[in-house]
């Protein structure tokens, strides 16, 4: 049985799509995802499941949230394996002085199109570092997010593709819920 994280696009995010964890984790355990577990409010998710179509998953877990809150929102899947894959493709990795709150990964619904890198590239709102790979976008916050000008609306409509953001410290904290589960 894999273990899978489920990461939900703005939940909880000034007062909208309210979500309460626990009924988060009543929700997943009710389709027949099990040992699901929430890692702060902001819609992360790690259960184990036999489901090998993590697509139709994903669209199953989205029309529950739906039925169930009232509103639909994204859901962006990924299997341990693959969490560890992106950690270990960290594009910073190897540079000193990174803080890992500044340093966030977009989980991205799908795969951009090959023209998305120079879109990337051409972004310049201020110190950030975006480094796009596969399905996941790096970016490196050097002046910190509150401040940044580089919102997911200006990545979205470089990439044209939507996604959820997480730091790197709930990156690592969640990949070790999973490979505890």
């Amino acid at each position: 049985m894999a273990a899978i994280i489920s990461l939900l696009r703005a939940v909880n995010v000034t007062g909208y799509n309210k979500v309460k964890m626990d009924a988060l984790r009543e929700l997943y355990e009710s389709l027949g995802l099990r040992g699901a577990q929430t890692y702060i409010q902001s819609g992360n998710v790690v259960f184990r499941t036999e489901a090998k179509d993590l697509a139709r998953l994903q669209k199953r877990i989205e029309d529950a949230i739906e039925k169930s809150c009232g509103f639909r929102t994204g859901v962006v899947l990924r299997s341990s394996a693959e969490l560890k894959d992106i950690i270990r493709r960290n594009p910073f990795a190897k540079r000193s002085g990174i803080e890992p709150n500044r340093l966030v990964v977009s989980f991205l619904t799908g795969a951009p199109a090959p023209e998305s890198k120079q879109r990337i590239a051409q972004i310049k709102v201020g110190p950030e570092e975006l480094v796009l790979d596969g399905r996941e976008l790096y970016i490196y916050y050097g002046g910190g997010i509150g401040s940044s000008k580089l919102t997911p609306a200006v990545i979205e409509r470089a990439l044209k593709v939507s996604g959820t953001a997480r730091n790197w410290n709930t990156i690592t904290k969640l990949l070790e819920m999973a490979e505890n589960l």
